[in-house]
């Protein structure tokens, strides 16, 4: 194993702008295909001709909208380990071509019906690579760049284009789907394509290789056993024979205990190896394992909360308001606005200030306000005044944003120069995990919510209005989860739910009622609101959970690496100071002395 290191970086200021603007693009770009598909699925599956709330079919929907997140949490930490191994820049090059690429073949998509569905899903997953490879070597990079005084301004940029593109994903969704779905995915390409020949020509690598042997061991492991886990999540939330949920399946279960089992396995190779994949050692510095707690936390509250908050929207705040069900997916983005303003101003304010006063006062005071903002999400009733909501999510995001730029800065400082790549990519496969894993918890306490009274409900409502006794039965033993996937897509649930033919057997009058905006909204406001009390509950204790692991961050620390034998990039021991004892003269000497 050897360390080398580039000279001190002689090129004119500006470079360090190159880097950030070209990096956040990239993460941008990687984020807002996350969540793009979301709201414009239902063109999607229109255009495709297949029918995603059939039983058989449940499984693609849930692939199209999580595939692409489980394969960048499962592939980040091995891109940033290559990248600490080969170059920073060459993996996130990579990221953009590959990115560029399977963008061109979603969009170029041919086939419709189930072939159709399927190869969608084999391209995200592809996509999926290009962005881990975007994410992984992001933050590495625009550490290297900058100094120490200004990272966390450029970080927090960074961080919160890569949140806001989330909920900006939402909105981009709900305007093209309707013209086109193919434009969903072609919309990233000229995007992309400029940012691959734009990272070709000007970036550069200015940091810290580690030349090491690959870890194949430990990126076997690792790979199957959190894909195991995060498909068993995926799963746990389908129905199971009679069971509304398939937590209980053997399948579901088998992935979960086996998938933590080979986890297990995975830590232990990485303790025995010279050159592990996965740095456990890392986690001995304090700053890194705190910041990486409250933003595994942060994540499990923030991430289901965008699939709540849609199904709020479009199930019952929007129809009651007016909005035919097909319009309500593109109205729940633009509505959900205020929290992405909230990330946008406060992300790059809390970064520029936690350069000057560290990152604990504003980590710990964004989760308490974050938290804060989940009590008034959960005291607002169903048929809430609108500014009371908007309020509600400007608060939340700043919140968040408060909290994500100085984290996110915190986790980077505290990292030896040659392990930014792989400490940066474990960082992002806490917080990618953690969207998934906050959908199947999210999910599953919505459904507990639901199930305990809605079927007794829906049962009364709709043969209150005609439906036999027997068919109401057969719909209100449905599992409650088609209800909130019915919800989500914007369909009409009613009419999704009891089919055109039992509707025809209804008189015009009871048929138009059950179908229209006002019954279903009705419905399910009260059994939805139980479900939302719990699920809220849940986030206000993340959020005050992962403000205690804020503030353990501790002061405005940041990490010196120490030369030793040759070697650089921390090599011999962490050494944890404050910024202001750590000079340009000191950082140089390191460097030109691993060069020697």
């Amino acid at each position: 194993m050897t360390t080398t290191a580039t000279r001190p970086d002689t090129r004119p200021d500006h470079y360090k702008w190159i880097a950030l603007s070209n990096t956040t693009l990239g993460v941008l770009i990687a984020t807002i295909n996350s969540s793009i598909l979301l709201i414009a699925l239902p063109d999607i599956f229109r255009g495709l001709d297949i029918n995603p709330l059939q039983p058989g079919n449940s499984s693609y929907l849930l692939w199209l909208m999580m595939g692409y997140m489980v394969v960048t949490a499962v592939l980040v930490v091995s891109f940033g380990r290559l990248g600490d191994m080969y170059g920073r820049v060459k993996m996130y090059n990579a990221g953009f071509a590959i990115f560029t690429i399977f963008s061109v073949a979603l969009a170029a998509t041919w086939m419709s019906g189930t072939n159709g569905v399927l190869w969608l899903i084999v391209m995200r997953v592809l996509q999926g690579v290009g962005g881990a490879l975007l994410m992984a070597n992001s933050s590495a990079i625009i550490t290297d760049a900058f100094p120490v005084e200004q990272r966390g301004f450029a970080l927090g940029l960074n961080m919160v284009a890569g949140i806001a593109g989330s909920f900006l994903g939402l909105v981009i969704g709900g305007i093209l789907g309707p013209i086109d779905w193919r434009l969903v995915f072609l919309v990233s390409v000229p995007v992309s394509l400029f940012g691959t020949v734009w990272a070709y020509l000007k970036l550069r690598d200015t940091g810290i290789r580690h030349h090491g042997t690959i870890d194949w061991w430990g990126n076997v492991t690792f790979g199957v056993g959190l894909v195991a886990v995060l498909v068993g999540i995926t799963y746990g939330i389908q129905p199971y024979g009679t069971h509304i949920m398939g937590w209980t399946s053997p399948f579901v279960l088998a992935c979960l205990i086996g998938g933590s089992i080979v986890l297990a396995v995975f830590c232990v190779i990485e303790t025995r190896i010279a050159d592990p994949m996965f740095r456990l050692d890392l986690f001995r510095i304090r700053a890194f394992t705190a910041g990486n707690l409250a933003s595994l936390l942060s994540g499990l509250a923030r991430g289901g909360l965008m699939f709540i908050l849609i199904i709020w929207l479009q199930g019952i705040w929007l129809p009651r308001h007016g909005y035919a069900f097909e319009a309500t997916p593109l109205w729940a983005g633009i509505f959900m606005l205020p929290m992405t303003v909230g990330f946008l101003v406060a992300g790059p304010l809390s970064g520029y200030f936690s350069d000057h006063f560290g990152a604990r006062p504003f980590a710990t005071g964004g989760m308490i306000i974050s938290a804060l903002s989940f009590v008034w999400l959960m005291l607002l009733p169903v048929n809430f005044d609108y500014w009371q909501f908007a309020l509600a999510l400007l608060v939340n995001g700043v919140g968040m944003g408060l909290f994500a730029s100085p984290n996110r800065t915190g986790i980077m400082n505290s990292l030896p120069a040659n392990r930014r790549g792989v400490g940066g990519g474990m960082s992002t496969t806490f917080q990618n995990s953690a969207m998934v894993l906050s959908i199947g918890i999210f999910f599953s306490l919505m459904v507990t919510g639901l199930a305990g009274s809605l079927p007794q409900a829906m049962a009364s409502g709709l043969t209150a209005h005609g439906v036999s006794a027997a068919q109401a039965q057969v719909v209100a033993g449905l599992p409650p989860v088609s209800v909130l996937f019915a919800s989500l897509l914007g369909y009409n649930p009613i009419q999704s739910l009891l089919g055109s033919s039992t509707l025809s057997q209804l008189s015009p009058t009871d048929s138009a009622y059950l179908t229209g905006r006002g019954f279903f909204p009705s419905l399910i406001s009260e059994p939805f609101h139980n479900g939302l009390v719990v699920a809220f509950a849940f986030a206000i204790v993340a959020c005050l959970v992962a403000a205690v692991a804020s503030w353990m961050i501790g002061k405005k620390y940041v990490h010196v690496d120490v030369v030793s034998g040759g070697d650089a990039a921390g090599e011999s021991r962490d050494d944890l100071v404050r910024p202001d004892a750590v000079t340009e003269e000191s950082r140089t000497e390191a460097v030109e002395a691993a060069v020697r």
